[in-house]
């Protein structure tokens, strides 16, 4: 019976190290690799939900121009699909040096007036509000050209919570929305063809000099 040297033991437990560290170096690796996989579903969830609090945007438009004027406004549904209400306070696009929020009110005295909405749109929750003719709408002043009809404009609106959402709305011509600007005219394009493609949608205060909507 031949006894082991001391060669062979320290040769044995050489082996035993080595092994031990390399079993240590894979689980390591195992672990810093689950650890980097989590990280990416972790970000995906966040950009989901993120997503899913977004407003969306139906059917938007803005009222086409004619050459030297310089407002317009922009309309269509915000949808908002989350449980909580959520509020537009303002906008923005290169098409128009200033953006307001307005709403169309009163004048006191049988017309109408368009003014900034104080607090913004407030979309409720699992609802939705509407940017009309006559109604709460987006302006776009000092344009920076005149907007055509099949043109699109990039717009951007900004939440209360610091977050945007941006649309394309599409540039048609209609008929309508020339009440007076609380702030100075607002002029419309009395030539312009009828808004025959929004059905709904009425024009900004009383205009009974002009056309009806040939789908209404």
């Amino acid at each position: 019976m031949h006894l082991p040297t001391a060669h062979t033991v320290l040769a044995v437990r050489s082996a035993l190290v080595v092994g031990v560290l390399g079993l240590s170096t894979v689980l390591a690796a195992c672990g810093s690799s689950s650890e980097d996989d989590s990280t990416p579903a972790a970000s995906d969830s966040a950009s989901a939900e993120a997503a899913d609090a977004s407003l969306t945007l139906v059917d938007p438009w803005i009222k086409a121009t004619a050459e030297g004027e310089d407002m317009t406004a922009a309309f269509g549904t915000i949808v908002n699909d989350t449980d909580a209400d959520i509020t537009v306070v303002g906008a923005s696009t290169e098409a128009a040096g200033v953006v307001e929020l307005h709403e169309v009110v009163s004048d006191g005295s049988g017309g109408m007036l368009m003014q900034p909405k104080e607090g913004g749109f407030v979309v409720p929750a699992g609802g939705s509000h509407d940017l009309v003719a006559g109604g709460d709408h987006i302006m776009l002043m000092e344009l920076s050209s005149a907007l055509v009809s099949g043109d699109e404009v990039a717009v951007s609106l900004e939440l209360e919570d610091g977050s945007t959402v941006d649309f394309t709305a599409l540039v048609k011509p209609f008929t309508g929305a020339d009440e007076e600007y609380a702030g100075g005219g607002h002029g419309g394009d009395e030539s312009s063809e009828d808004h025959s493609d929004h059905e709904g949608h009425e024009g900004h205060g009383d205009h009974s000099g002009h056309e009806e909507h040939s789908d209404q």
